[in-house]
């Protein structure tokens, strides 16, 4: 059983059609990044998936329990990181108490912070106490808009080895994010939406492609464009055919930037 399963999903405000048939799955203990430009429909998606939204059209299936942390969110400033959880599991009916609150905020770097009240924390410390009530409960799937986007590298950084252990403890995740980084880094896959439909999907290491074979002969260095691994081979016994010394060769690969915005271009 798919953690969340989206077929067919579609919306429209007014005229404007936000989301065009969008299918897409996310598996037990998968982590999915969600890469779009800006109003590609990637927090229209995420929304629908928690049920925020209504689709026009199309079916989400998501397992249960659940957690969500929307791009924009504000916790009441007079609360303390500790009042905050302790709200959230009285929301979702989450009996893990004290300890729970303590794993929660030790998880996400803030367990020297449980009596400071919100409206003294940064944005990266608000942000990162967001991802802490995201987890209130024990859910089995995570659906986390731009959940860095306030975060300094080493915020970054703890939210990429708190990937990694939910990761090892088996939750599923659906990231949103711009941060390529990120995504390249922690992901199991990876989806591109553009205008409301897929136009990508796959590991980001079946997405990225070569881009160019360079061999170093005694000559200097020569570069093949579009060439990949599979065409070296050829390439080093036609040079060594034709009297070159071969010294080196390395294959050059595109960066998901790369497949990213030329992907998005294509589809425009």
């Amino acid at each position: 059983m798919s953690a969340l399963a989206v077929a067919g999903v579609r919306k429209r405000y007014g005229r404007h059609e936000a989301l065009r048939g969008v299918d897409l799955e996310v598996g037990d203990g998968e982590l999915v990044g969600l890469l779009g430009p800006n109003g590609a429909g990637k927090s229209t998606l995420t929304k629908i998936a928690c049920g925020l939204v209504r689709p026009t059209a199309g079916s989400v299936v998501l397992q249960r329990p659940f957690g969500y942390l929307a791009e924009l969110f504000r916790f009441p400033g007079w609360c303390t990181a500790d009042e905050v959880l302790v709200l959230h599991q009285r929301l979702t009916g989450s009996e893990g108490g004290a300890r729970e609150r303590g794993e929660l905020l030790e998880l996400v770097r803030l367990e020297d912070d449980a009596g400071t009240r919100v409206e003294a924390m940064s944005k990266g410390m608000q942000q990162r106490l967001g991802l802490a009530q995201a987890m209130v409960g024990g859910p089995r799937v995570l659906l986390l808009d731009e959940p860095t986007s306030a975060l300094d590298p080493g915020g970054r950084r703890t939210v990429r080895d708190l990937l990694e252990e939910l990761r090892r403890r088996d939750v599923a995740v659906l990231l949103n994010t711009h941060l390529l980084s990120e995504v390249e880094q922690v992901c199991d896959r990876v989806i591109i939406i553009d205008k409301g439909v897929v136009v990508a999907a796959g590991t980001p290491a079946e997405l990225e492609r070569g881009s160019g074979v360079e061999v170093e002969l005694a000559s200097g260095t020569r570069v093949f464009e579009g060439a990949g691994r599979a065409d070296v081979p050829r390439i080093v016994a036609e040079l060594v055919a034709a009297g070159e010394r071969i010294y080196g060769v390395r294959v050059r690969r595109s960066t998901l930037e790369d497949v990213y915005l030329d992907t998005v271009a294509d589809a425009r």
